[in-house]
């Protein structure tokens, strides 16, 4: 029988943070801090980045100007070892 195919899926992150002058992407699937991903801001203030996530379970959170953030959209949390919670995002 054929593997099921892991394909990516693409998973759009927004922050709202209009004085933030760097919004960071930080999660599982980067290594956390490693391989941060820069955000992009819009013109609403909103930053907004776009990554292909392979199907499962991921844990996330931002880095705003240099200080940790939880998404505040994001209802499905768990604790995470440092005292505070990780986001999570689960894709099929």
């Amino acid at each position: 029988m054929p593997e099921r195919s892991k394909a990516r899926k693409t998973q759009t992150f927004r922050f709202a943070a209009p004085e933030a002058l760097s919004v960071l992407l930080v999660g599982d699937f980067t290594h956390w801090q490693k391989g941060a991903i820069p955000m992009r801001k819009n013109q609403l203030g909103v930053w907004e980045i776009t990554v292909a996530l392979p199907p499962g379970q991921h844990s996330y959170r931002f880095i705003v100007d240099g200080e940790w953030r939880d998404d505040p959209e994001c209802k499905l949390r768990v604790p995470n070892p440092f005292g505070g919670q990780n986001m999570v995002r689960i894709d099929a």
